[in-house]
């Protein structure tokens, strides 16, 4: 019997069974709380910026960041890493489950954690924890998620990793300050393993600093209005996010969804991994079902509930517009289901170094699932699964270690409401992070950019055309290591309404003997000076009938290079008559 068929299913809910308050608030003041709450959270995400040391934390910006009350409902959120949304709730709660609840919680605390089950992240995401207190009672909760580039793993990052260890030292929840206090023994334990202690910690007491920034922010918002009036308004912004969400999900008819998915593979074997979403809409609530996933895999694509309930939540908060920033209440109507054992639910010591890569399917597949009924609001598929990544690292000339990582975006897929794909981006779920410049990177790294340039004919064709991908030759100028991560190299991003499918993701490795290899994931490679690393991502997924599209439009692709002639005139004929 398969561990699938051995346990319950487990249900997610958002916290807001305590919503009391006899407290009265203008909706003004509501407001100005809200946004007071958002803009310390963006206080949270400069400050961390400006003080990391890694650059896949300030400038490629991989980290998240939120605040929660005692009862761990989300506040407020940093614009950074969609795929946390509220997410960070859970880490806070296993936290204090950990150390004996809030009356356990001292000023001056600062707790961290990377169990992998737990943060919904993989090893590489430490989480850190801090409290604040006003007028002595304890108010709320900091807690800061970045990427950290080596915590002890086996290598520096792999997608051949078959258990929690290879991928890094495993930091169940601990007191790195205790009532202001540092604990120095924890800390020499953190850094002692790490290829690079300083910079992990210096990244860490950017973590804590960016926390203590924002809880003076929140503070002082609280001390603006008063405890009794702050918290009457919390309850008023999680009334609103619920009524925005519910209007939302009135809107779609009543009735069972569905889509079936496959991601490339699970980082070991060469066999595809086929998923299924089911979404149930009755009236204004939604259930996202997972509990039909496959089993858990023996590589590193599994992920954990925090992650599958963020993805959930990403992909309906991205159906309300209207620059929406997220709390607790827009949650209030969204269940998930998971079954522990599966990819979506992994159970120790499932590796989850690629946590995120059929999570990030998942949201596309929760939106094909939608097209049916709401078509106006959903995009094609784009050819980025998110995080499209290299990561690389080796020695320099002094023999000191280094390491870095860098996102590569794909085609965006076409919509009726916008039309043809955009410029490559990052997918929805990393949409706060940021693709870090060439010129950056060569500075950083032994690496060469030969080219870096939009592909024609990696769009799909239909009435409006999907976005292109994009082609990245890196020459290796100094002997050194990379792990690629890429997916959609076997099966291309989805067209919508007759729309054609983009070009597939591919990575190939020409070695300086001209002997040439092609990877779906490319773990751990020695690669000498002179080796040229050609990477290739996916086009978006075109929208409605090629034959629709308007002629003019074709050849003004055909003029500007996004397609060529002979491309157009296979796919859109009615253009050359």
């Amino acid at each position: 019997m398969s561990i699938a068929n051995e346990v319950h299913d487990v249900v997610h809910r958002a916290h807001l069974a305590e919503r009391r308050t006899d407290e009265a608030v203008d909706p003004l003041s509501t407001q100005v709380i809200r946004h007071g709450l958002d803009a310390a959270a963006e206080q949270m995400m400069v400050a961390l910026k400006r003080t990391a040391f890694s650059p896949i934390i300030y400038d490629g910006r991989d980290f998240a960041a939120a605040f929660y009350d005692t009862q761990i409902r989300l506040l407020a959120e940093t614009q950074t890493l969609p795929v946390f949304s509220g997410s960070l709730g859970f880490c806070l709660q296993h936290t204090l489950d950990t150390i004996g609840g809030l009356d356990a919680v001292y000023e001056g605390d600062v707790y961290l954690l990377n169990y992998a089950y737990y943060t919904g992240s993989h090893q590489n995401d430490m989480v850190v924890i801090l409290p604040t207190f006003h007028e002595g009672e304890l108010l709320s909760f900091a807690v800061c998620k970045a990427h950290h580039m080596d915590l002890g793993g086996a290598w520096v990052f792999a997608t051949h990793t078959t258990d929690i260890w290879q991928e890094g030292t495993v930091y169940t929840p601990l007191r790195l300050y205790e009532r202001g206090r540092r604990n120095d023994e924890v800390l020499r334990i953190l850094v002692a393993n790490s290829r690079t202690p300083d910079i992990l910690e210096g990244d860490l007491a950017a973590q804590i600093g960016s926390c203590r920034i924002g809880l003076e922010a929140m503070e002082r918002v609280v001390a603006r209005y008063g405890r009794d009036q702050f918290d009457a308004a919390v309850e008023l912004m999680f009334d609103y996010g619920e009524r925005l969400m519910r209007r939302v999900i009135a809107a779609i008819p009543n009735g069972k969804y569905e889509a079936d998915g496959i991601a490339d593979d699970d980082g070991i074997s060469k066999e595809s991994v086929p998923f299924h979403v089911s979404l149930e809409v009755r009236d204004e609530d939604v259930t996202a079902d997972f509990t039909d996933a496959p089993p858990q895999t023996r590589g590193p694509i599994n992920s954990s509930p925090p992650t599958v309930v963020a993805c959930v939540r990403c992909a309906l908060m991205s159906l309300i517009g209207d620059s929406e920033t997220a709390n607790e209440g827009y949650f209030g109507p969204i269940q998930v289901k998971t079954r522990p054992g599966t990819i979506f639910h992994a159970l120790p010591p499932a590796p989850m170094g690629m946590f995120s890569w059929v999570s990030m399917h998942a949201v596309d597949h929760i939106h094909r699932a939608l097209s049916a009924v709401i078509p106006a609001q959903i995009p094609a598929q784009g050819g980025s699964d998110g995080v499209n990544a290299i990561n690389v690292w080796g020695t320099r000339a002094d023999g000191t270690f280094w390491a870095d990582a860098t996102q590569h975006p794909g085609g965006q897929g076409a919509a009726p409401t916008y039309g043809d794909g955009g410029s490559p981006l990052l997918h929805i779920t990393c949409s706060g992070t940021t693709v870090t410049s060439r010129e950056l990177w060569e500075a950083r790294t032994p690496f060469l950019v030969e080219m870096y340039e939009l592909a024609p004919d990696s769009g799909g064709a239909g009435r409006f055309r999907g976005g292109p991908g994009v082609d990245t030759h890196h020459r290796v100028l100094r002997d050194l290591t990379v792990t690629v991560l890429w997916e959609r190299t076997k099966s291309p991003p989805f067209g919508l309404a007759g729309g054609h499918a983009g070009r597939r993701s591919r990575i190939r490795i020409v070695y300086p003997d001209g002997s040439e290899r092609q990877f779906t994931k490319a773990s751990v490679q020695e690669l000498p000076a002179g080796t040229l690393l050609i990477l290739e991502t996916g086009g978006g997924g075109g929208f409605g009938d090629p034959a629709e599209r308007d002629p003019a439009a074709v050849r003004t692709d055909v003029s500007e290079g996004y397609i060529s002639e002979d491309a157009a005139r296979r796919d859109y004929p009615h253009a050359f008559s």
